[in-house]
């Protein structure tokens, strides 16, 4: 018997292989069946969400709303919402002067409010029999509102009728209250009143006081003496000058060092020199000054003085007469004093000195002040502090920048700085006649067109490109008119107190006032006989 080739026993193989091959493709299908139910099953274990957010309680409870309230056949809701619409009516209706519907709503509205409390007592919610009435009662009165025409249209309108005139009321008020503080800042307090009235009698009536004045010009050599630290202050005013040069004669390390050149006018010369005569300053030499000795200052040299001449100028100043669109401040006629310019002479008002330190009559100094002179300025004339840390301080805000002067001069975003405490190198100040740039502008200002008030704007384009910042703890501002940063205060060198609220007058800022005070000897017998305290 022949045997078969091996070709005819290859499909009994093949056959084998499908075999195999669908064996295993079920396998598979039912791990995968298998895998399918066990996920299922493990879902269906899983507990089930809450049907609500947790957020969605607390909002429930925070409002006290029931289940019930959320209902859309819920009279407890009709009712609080007819209660919420009538509160707002009667305020309108109040408004509008009509009384009798005000107090119908008020007693529906306490109708409805006492069935509300009544459910909420009982734990059941109000049924449609209960409420009946008092839903339908509420609703006529809410529907008269229409023919009142408390529509919400008209009640916008009467809204915004009522909020203009609210800001015409405050914007009056806040005029009135910048109108009284500018007033109440420029007045003279009794007391100091009194204290000039009683040196001035010192003055011409103490024998003793003279003799001291006397011996005093034997200071002289002092006043001239560039190795000094020399200090100059332009005030009229006899106690904070006393405070500016106390304050900073007991904060020196080296107060004999001090020298303090006090300018004043004539009217307080005799009781400025009586003051620093009769009290000792821990060592500091100071002298009293009449700015009205100084020849060179009249009409042909000063601007200013020129200008007071002019009747234009003089009527805006001092006529009295306001027609309300020009603020009372730009219209004060201390700007125009001598007092206040005098600053910009400083190389005419003592021509001995190389350099000074200039302070306002409204600071404190708690720092010793000798580290301003060896400050290098670097060819400049001027050091101050900038104040333009905000875009209110820069030139912008205080300069006319349509003329076309200004315009043409200066960069409106330059930093500003601060007059009160500056250090000024007189040597470069000669060099460059810095007092000529002042000159040519405020000539120029005369309309005053340029700038509208005070010294710091002509200072700002006197000095421009001609100032060396200083590091701003030398000089803090704002202690008479804002808060200022405790930080900033205890750092500080110089606390000024610009602004309406000077420390010795009653609109003084209180929290500010101790700062000031502990440099007043309140002890003292002058000041007790004019009840300073």
């Amino acid at each position: 018997m022949r045997r078969r080739g091996l070709d005819f026993r290859r499909p009994v193989r093949r056959r084998l292989s499908n075999v195999v091959w669908w064996i295993m493709c079920g396998i598979v299908v039912l791990v995968f069946f298998i895998v399918i139910f066990t996920k299922e099953a493990q879902i269906d274990s899983r507990p089930s969400l809450p049907r609500r957010p947790y957020h969605y309680d607390r909002i429930l409870e925070g409002l006290n709303i029931t289940d019930e309230m959320l209902s859309p056949n819920s009279v407890t809701r009709q009712l609080s919402d007819q209660i919420s619409l009538a509160k707002a009516l009667v305020v309108i209706a109040k408004e509008s002067n009509n009384l009798q519907y005000a107090w119908e709503l008020s007693a529906q509205i306490r109708i409805s409010e006492a069935l509300l409390s009544n459910a909420a007592t009982r734990r059941t919610p109000l049924t449609v029999g209960e409420s009946e009435t008092a839903v339908r009662d509420m609703a006529l009165l809410l529907y008269q509102a229409q023919q009142l025409h408390y529509d919400s249209a008209t009640m916008i309108m009467r809204l915004k009728a009522k909020i203009q005139a609210l800001e015409e009321q405050m914007s009056s008020v806040s005029e009135k209250s910048s109108k009284y503080g500018q007033i109440a800042a420029e007045e003279v307090p009794k007391t100091l009143y009194c204290l000039g009235v009683r040196l001035t009698t010192e003055y011409f009536g103490n024998p003793n006081l003279q003799r001291k004045l006397k011996e005093r010009k034997q200071l002289d050599a002092k006043l001239r003496d560039n190795s000094l630290y020399h200090f100059c202050v332009f005030s009229d005013n006899i106690l904070a000058s006393s405070v500016v040069v106390n304050s900073t004669a007991l904060n020196s390390k080296n107060p004999y060092m001090v020298v303090f050149h006090l300018v004043t006018d004539e009217i307080n010369y005799a009781a400025m020199k009586a003051w620093f005569a009769m009290n000792s300053f821990w060592g500091a030499t100071v002298e009293v000054q009449k700015f009205d000795d100084f020849k060179w200052l009249n009409a042909s040299y000063v601007p200013v003085l020129k200008q007071l001449q002019d009747a234009e100028t003089q009527s805006y100043y001092f006529s009295g007469h306001n027609d309300g669109r020009i603020p009372i401040k730009f219209r004060n006629p201390k700007y125009l004093s001598m007092l206040n310019h005098l600053r910009f002479y400083i190389p005419e008002v003592f021509p001995a000195l190389k350099k000074v330190v200039f302070l306002d009559d409204d600071i404190v100094v708690q720092k010793d002040l000798s580290g301003l002179f060896s400050i290098d300025l670097n060819g400049n004339v001027n050091g101050a502090v900038e104040t333009c840390m905000e875009t209110f301080h820069r030139y912008h805000k205080y300069l006319n920048y349509s003329h076309p002067l200004i315009r043409a001069h200066f960069d409106p975003d330059a930093c500003g700085w601060a007059f009160g405490m500056n250090v000024f190198d007189l040597v470069e100040w000669r060099k460059r006649n810095v007092t000529g740039i002042y000159h040519y502008w405020q000539e120029r200002n005369v309309d005053r067109t340029l700038w509208k008030l005070g010294t710091l704007p002509p200072g700002l384009l006197t000095f421009y490109g001609l100032t060396e910042a200083l590091d701003p703890s030398w000089h803090v501002l704002g202690l008479g008119y804002t808060n200022v940063d405790p930080k900033l205060l205890e750092k500080g060198a110089v606390l000024h107190f610009n602004g309406n609220s000077k420390p010795w007058l009653k609109i003084g800022i209180e929290k500010y006032k101790p700062l000031w005070e502990k440099y007043v000897d309140y002890t003292h017998p002058l000041l007790q006989q004019c009840n300073f305290y």
